[in-house]
């Protein structure tokens, strides 16, 4: 009786989620998600091939060759690829919150099997499967006798996999439900992934001449790698593919055990979610205090009280996120890295002799690509206090103008930032290589923030910042943003690439310049616009970020 009322429960779920779809292409919004998602999916196909054929050729030849345990290689890379994508690639995840199904009668079976099934749609798990569908090919091209043990050693550890990312998905949100610890995980996620940055510099300095306790490393770490699940899932298919099935089972018991643990963990988690747990960051009771002075607003000369309001708050929200703060730091640690990474070989020779006349535009541009998913989403943060800007008697263009002045600041003191580090570490840059670079963002800037305000209220997206691994922004914005970084790029690395050829960075200056007079109209003329179009699309921004 339960498996029938739970086999009812998910195939009204499929059919909600299917009818949801359908009826979101009614709408010219729903329409180009569904271009921008196929799109993405058709990129991520190319990706998908290459992997898949890369993992048939790499397990054949190890298998036909006799060396199953190499097998490891590409079921390391498979379990990284899917641990670590969903978490540096949030843009492109599309899992829909489970949480909201718990306002309906579901079991709890049916809620964690939804939750199951979401996962494995993020093409995190579709690409891994694919992955594993190679090395299954792979190793039966090679050994046809290995099909039904590769099967089901595969089918274990894609299981293990998606039940491990669920499980850290989970137990991330609960951490990120209170804003101190948000704040702290981000600042270490935003490190790690700087960390990946020091694997050439450090590779670079460990090929220079020989490291014999490396050696020893590698043989600890081979040995360390046994004992995980990718290692256990080598060493069953290598067993059985050497006569010797006791050790085989024994692998696999060791991963099935590995995956029961990792679905408890799991378990855990969404069973408290499941009886209602509910976590807020309501204050605890605090004293009354006294009655302090009123404090005045900030004052922003030459503009109006509401652009200084929205300033003043922009402001105050990026100074109390400490994950925002930390991304200040980015392009001049970007800078360190060329400076004692491989570049600080290359900027020796002839051909990169100019190579640190570059390193301020270089680190301006990268100020100017972190704040991307700011400027093309800027209305994501509010949320629900959307409806007090409806309701507050100002203008759009005023509100999006003091965001866009907040962008600015954060532009410029990263830019002002970003030339005291190249001062430091490569010398003062000439003069026509910091004028250019300026006329360079003034020529950029406008044009990044006219396409943001636009799509910011074209394809608005709520951001929840308590959530982990789901989408920030809209697809449509993704890759709106991708390709408008890509014009901006691509022109800028023209303009400099003449300026070189003619020997004369004061070209570059002019043209920059140039192009300026054409984005900043461009820019004003957007920002009259937004008036209309906020009042147009007030519906839309309403109900996606204001919904629960």
């Amino acid at each position: 009786m339960k498996s029938a009322a739970v086999r009812s429960q998910l195939i009204a779920i499929a059919e909600l989620r299917w009818r949801m779809f359908v009826n979101g292409l009614r709408t010219r919004r729903g329409k180009t998600e569904l271009a921008s998602r196929i799109i993405v999916t058709s990129i991520f196909a190319i990706g998908g091939f290459g992997a898949f054929a890369m993992a048939i050729g790499m397990s054949w030849f190890f298998v036909s060759d006799g060396r199953p345990e190499f097998l490891a290689i590409p079921l390391w890379g498979v379990f990284l690829f899917w641990q670590f994508f969903p978490v540096m690639a949030t843009a492109f995840t599309n899992n829909p919150d489970s949480s909201e199904l718990l306002r309906f009668p579901l079991t709890y079976r049916a809620y964690l099997l939804v939750r199951l099934a979401y996962g494995y749609f993020d093409p995190a798990s579709a690409l891994g499967s694919v992955g594993l569908l190679g090395v299954l090919i792979g190793v039966t091209g090679a050994r046809p006798t290995l099909f039904p043990w590769t099967l089901l050693v595969l089918a274990a550890f894609a299981l293990f996999n998606l039940v491990l990312m669920q499980m850290i998905f989970a137990w991330i949100e609960r951490w990120l439900a209170q804003r101190r610890t948000r704040e702290i995980f981000g600042v270490l996620c935003i490190l790690f992934m700087l960390s990946f940055q020091l694997i050439g510099p450090i590779a670079g300095r460990l090929s220079k001449g020989p490291h014999p306790e490396l050696r020893r490393d590698l043989q600890i770490a081979a040995e360390v790698q046994a004992v995980l699940p990718p290692g256990l899932a080598t060493d069953a298919i290598a067993q059985v593919s050497q006569g010797r099935l006791v050790g085989g089972f024994t692998s696999l018991l060791f991963l099935t055990m590995l995956t029961l643990f990792v679905g408890f963990l799991l378990h855990v988690r969404i069973r408290a979610q499941f009886r209602g747990e509910n976590l807020n960051e309501a204050p605890a009771p605090r004293k009354v205090k006294q009655a302090r002075s009123l404090q005045l607003g900030w004052h922003l000369p030459g503009f109006s009280q509401p652009v200084a309001a929205v300033f003043e708050k922009e402001m105050r929200y990026l100074g109390r996120s400490g994950p925002m703060l930390l991304t200040l730091i980015m392009p001049i640690f970007m800078l360190l890295i060329f400076r004692f990474g491989a570049m600080n070989a290359l900027r020796h020779s002839n051909s990169f002799a100019r190579t640190p006349d570059m390193a301020f535009p270089g680190a301006a541009a990268y100020s100017l690509l972190v704040l991307t998913n700011l400027v093309y989403n800027s209305f994501g943060g509010d949320g629900g206090g959307m409806q007090f800007f409806y309701a507050s008697p100002i203008q759009f263009r005023h509100i999006l103008l003091g965001k866009n002045l907040t962008h600015a600041g954060v532009l410029l003191f990263n830019a002002a930032f970003a030339w005291i580090a190249v001062t430091y570490l490569y010398g003062a840059p000439d003069i026509a290589v910091t004028v250019a670079t300026l006329a360079g963002l003034l020529f950029a800037a406008p044009l990044n923030f006219a396409a943001g305000n636009l799509l910011s209220l074209y394809s608005p997206k709520k951001r929840d910042f308590s959530t982990f691994g789901r989408q920030n922004v809209s697809q449509t914005t993704v890759l709106a943003s991708f390709g408008m970084q890509i014009v901006i790029v691509g022109l800028g690395t023209a303009i400099f690439a003449v300026a070189h050829y003619y020997n004369d960075l004061w070209i570059a200056a002019l043209l920059f310049l140039i192009l300026a007079a054409i984005s900043i109209p461009v820019y004003v003329l957007t920002l009259r616009r937004l008036d209309r179009l906020a009042v147009e699309r007030r519906e839309t921004l309403l109900a996606e970020l204001c919904r629960a």
